[in-house]
C-alpha cells in the first residue's frame, strides 16, 4: 500500500529505535533482531486509534504482513527503516481494521492465532519499556531520585498479613503511583498487575528497576473494563486512593466501581480519613460487596490511616 509522507509516517520513522521488548516478538514468531512498533502511543489511544486512522487514510509502503486473527495486523516496512508496524483495533468499538480487511489481510504472508490475554501482556510490556526508554516522550522530567518511606512499606506489610489473602491468585493494584506501596506486595511474595494514570510517576519506578515492565501500565482506571472482561482478578487493591471529598467523589466512585467490577473475591483500599473509608464502604455495599472499615491510625497520621476491606457476597 503506497501513500504520502504524511504526519503519521514521519512520527513513526522518528520513533524507530531498538528497545528490549520481547513478548511481541514471541507472539508474532519473529526473531529478537526484528523491531516491532505499535502505531498508537498508549493503551488509551487503542480505544480511539488516532494514528491508525491517519495511516489508513495516508497509506504506508509495506511488503509483507502478518494477520493476527480478530486482533489486528503487522505490516513490514522496509524503507527508510526496516521494522514491523503493528495495528490493532481489538479495543476499539469501531473495528476499523476488520472492516478494511481486504486492504491488508487478503495479502497476508501468514496468519496466526493469538491468545487475547497474552496479547494484552505483550502490549503492557511494550508500552512500559517504551515509556522507560523515552521512546514515547520528547523530554523526560523523571530524573529525580526516589525516596521510599521504609516505615510506610513496613506498616503496609503488617496491615496486609492479617487482612489480605496473600496467595498466588491474580491481583490488580490501582493508583500505584511510583510503586512505593507496591513494594509491600512484592515483599509478601506477590506479583501484582499495577497501574496508574500518571505516566511520569510510573516511569520513575520503571527507570529505577522497582517495577516489572511486564506488570505495569498507564491507564485511566475508569477504562479498565474495556481491556479486561469478566472478573479476571482474585483481588483488587489501591493504597491511598483519593484524597476523596464531596467535589471529586463522583470521579472516585467511577474509578473504584470500575476496578471492583474486575475482582472475583476481595477488595482492599486505604485512605486518609474515616469519612473516605465510609463513603467507599457504602458504595461497595450497593455493588454487592460485604465490607468493613478498619482503623489503622498511627502517630504520624498521614498514609493509610483507614482501610476498606471487602469480600464479594455470594448470590
Amino acid at each position: 500500500m503506497v501513500g504520502p509522507d504524511g504526519p503519521a509516517r514521519r512520527r513513526l520513522i522518528f520513533r524507530v529505535r531498538r528497545s528490549n521488548i520481547v513478548l511481541l516478538n514471541e507472539l508474532l514468531d519473529l526473531g529478537e533482531e526484528e523491531s516491532i512498533f505499535l502505531a498508537e502511543e498508549s493503551l488509551q489511544d487503542l480505544l480511539d486509534l488516532p494514528v491508525t486512522r491517519e495511516i489508513m487514510e495516508e497509506g504506508v509502503d509495506w511488503d509483507r504482513s502478518i494477520e493476527l486473527a480478530d486482533i489486528g495486523i503487522a505490516l513490514h516496512l522496509a524503507s527508510p527503516e526496516d521494522f514491523w508496524l503493528l495495528l490493532t483495533d481489538r479495543y476499539c468499538r469501531e473495528r476499523i481494521l476488520m472492516n478494511a480487511a481486504d486492504r491488508f489481510g487478503s495479502e497476508a504472508t501468514k496468519r496466526i492465532m493469538v491468545d487475547e490475554s497474552a496479547f494484552l501482556r505483550a502490549l503492557v510490556e511494550y508500552y512500559a519499556i517504551s515509556m522507560k526508554d523515552e521512546l514515547l516522550c520528547e523530554s523526560c522530567s523523571t530524573a529525580d531520585e526516589l525516596h521510599y518511606a521504609e516505615d510506610r512499606i513496613t506498616r503496609l506489610v503488617d496491615l496486609l498479613k492479617p487482612n489480605f489473602s496473600c496467595s498466588d491468585e491474580p491481583i490488580l493494584e490501582i493508583c500505584c503511583g511510583n510503586g512505593l506501596a507496591t513494594q509491600a506486595l512484592i515483599r509478601l511474595g506477590l506479583d501484582p498487575l499495577a497501574m496508574d494514570s500518571d505516566r511520569c510517576e510510573l516511569c520513575i519506578a520503571l527507570k529505577k528497576g522497582l517495577m516489572n515492565p511486564q506488570r505495569s501500565f498507564v491507564l485511566d482506571a475508569r477504562l479498565l473494563p474495556r481491556y479486561f472482561s469478566g472478573r479476571p482478578f482474585h483481588s483488587v487493591l489501591g493504597f491511598m486512593v483519593g484524597l476523596i471529598d464531596d467535589s471529586n467523589w463522583p470521579l472516585w466512585r467511577e474509578i473504584l466501581l470500575a476496578a471492583a467490577s474486575l475482582a472475583e473475591k476481595e477488595l482492599l483500599f486505604t485512605v486518609y480519613s474515616q469519612k473516605e473509608a465510609d463513603l467507599i464502604a457504602k458504595e461497595m455495599g450497593k455493588a454487592g460487596w460485604r465490607g468493613e472499615v478498619i482503623d489503622n491510625q498511627d502517630s504520624r497520621g498521614i498514609y493509610d490511616q483507614w482501610v476498606y476491606k471487602g469480600s464479594r457476597q455470594s448470590l
